[in-house]
């Protein structure tokens, strides 16, 4: 947890992970799949997985982790090598020395999915002003599901963090009444997702038994972030 008089910065990766030989967060959740599958045309289970969780990782560190977010040397579009400067441990190699940014510009890679993800993503936490509102208010913890719901600067963050439940007409609670519309999912298919989420979709709330908070439903697909707003 952090303290609210403490100002902190989130990242999901750092020098520490990412330096001196060790590696990065694509490269552990795809490993050695990422030399041969990361092409667009490829279908491989393993880069679909590691797609949809990096894309997981950034948005949960960004929504709630503090008052300042920190990317690191291509975090945002998935490097696949750790950073290693010329030094006497290596024989002074320059060998990784650098961020392979030409990853990001290829269009017949997958890279420039995660990294059009990324420019969305800082989009819409900036228009939101997400980093400077305060601590998110948690609504739903699903573990059966795998499922997380919180409100942050009036935005509706949905994570199901499941490997294959995606569930219909999934119902869950929000702070307010209203219609709810997607504004970003991580599914999106210009981000390299399935295009399970319908983005034109509006989910109006109806009130809950007993009092309690309102409540919409969703389609809830596994392995996928969605945000929504109140309309």
């Amino acid at each position: 947890g952090r303290l609210p008089e403490v100002k902190t910065v989130a990242y999901a990766e750092s020098h520490d992970q990412a330096l001196v030989g060790d590696k990065t967060i694509a490269f552990r959740l795809m490993d050695k799949e990422m030399y041969f599958h990361m092409d667009r045309a490829s279908e491989n289970l393993l880069i679909d997985r590691g797609m949809a969780l990096h894309k997981m990782i950034r948005l949960m560190t960004i929504a709630t982790g503090g008052q300042a977010y920190l990317n690191f040397m291509g975090n945002e579009f998935g490097h696949p090598e750790w950073i290693d400067f010329p030094r006497e441990g290596n024989g002074w190699s320059y060998a990784h020395a650098r961020r392979q940014w030409s990853l990001a510009h290829d269009g017949l890679l997958r890279y420039g999915l995660l990294g059009a993800f990324d420019r969305a993503m800082i989009a819409l936490v900036r228009e939101y002003d997400v980093l400077r509102s305060g601590y998110p208010w948690l609504l739903l913890t699903d573990e059966r599901n795998k499922t997380q719901v919180f409100e942050h600067a009036g935005l509706l963050f949905v994570f199901n963090w499941h490997p294959a439940a995606s569930i219909p007409d999934y119902e869950l609670p929000v702070r307010e009444a209203g219609c709810y519309v997607p504004v970003l999912t991580t599914d999106d298919p210009r981000f390299g997702g399935a295009g399970r989420i319908d983005l034109r979709g509006e989910h109006f709330s109806r009130p809950a038994g007993g009092g309690g908070e309102p409540r919409i439903r969703i389609y809830n697909t596994s392995r996928t972030a969605t945000v929504f707003r109140r309309k």
